[in-house]
């Protein structure tokens, strides 16, 4: 028997039914149309754990604080994530700022002021070498610039220092992007670098879980964990810094 076509009425109804689930049809779209953006704005409640000397001559101290600790002492943070996307090539930027200040009574009532500001700026390059409906992979490669900055005090005896050190590291990364449902997607990000050349080492990794609140606003919830390792010019900084991130995504 000769099979008949599908009526018409149902591949319609087929059609409609594609182009309004939430995350295909405009996905679909977006490979096709240009360049897209998008832009996090994100807040990281990151404890620290680690080894600082800030200063070259100073003695090195051991620290492990929670977020809690850190947040009392926290004078600003500023964090902000943006990618750029033409068809499978992807630009990936973030900045992370924050500054930390603390006073220490010593004998007789003198303080000692210190003051610690962290900002790093990541740039990566790469291409999308896995590009299916529910997963994609980008490998990339580019560069995290970091500043630290430390200043120590004592008022009372007219004291101060203040040093600062600026290194860049080559870096490594992969983004694994899962889509589990219209509405529900996760992010896997990694990342690996210094390899001596700025920092001894760096790495980092990031888990988000993702809402889409419409196509242009997406909710997220995660971790992070980012730690570097350097000695050098007398200075050491052996810190990690992790914990649970909150973000907003506008994508235009």
């Amino acid at each position: 028997m000769k099979a008949r076509p599908l009526p018409r009425l149902l591949v319609l109804g087929l059609a409609a039914l594609w182009l309004a689930t939430p995350g295909l049809a405009s996905q679909a779209h977006a490979e096709t149309d240009g360049w897209r953006f998008q832009l996090t704005p994100y807040a990281w409640m990151a404890g620290l754990s680690g080894d600082v000397r800030p200063l070259a001559g100073a003695p090195t101290v051991s620290t492990s604080r929670s977020f809690g600790e850190v947040l009392d002492d926290l004078e600003g943070a500023f964090f902000l994530t943006g990618s750029a996307r033409h068809d499978r090539w992807v630009l990936l930027g973030d900045l992370t700022w924050a500054s930390l200040s603390q006073e220490s009574a010593l004998a007789h009532g003198i303080v000692v002021e210190g003051r610690l500001r962290q900002r790093s700026v990541t740039a990566l390059a790469g291409y999308q070498v896995v590009s299916e409906p529910e997963h994609r992979l980008d490998l990339l490669a580019g560069a995290r610039a970091w500043r630290i900055e430390a200043e120590v005090g004592v008022p009372a005896l007219g004291l101060a220092a203040r040093d600062t050190e600026r290194w860049v590291d080559p870096v490594l990364a992969a983004r694994l992007r899962s889509a589990w449902s219209p509405a529900w997607s996760t992010l896997l990000h990694a990342d690996v670098g210094g390899f001596g050349v700025g920092s001894d080492s760096t790495w980092q990794l990031v888990a988000t879980a993702n809402l889409a609140v419409s196509e242009t606003l997406h909710l997220s919830a995660g971790y992070r964990h980012l730690a570097v390792d350097r000695d050098a010019s007398g200075t050491r900084l052996d810190v990690s810094m992790s914990g649970p991130l909150l973000g907003a995504t506008w994508r235009f």
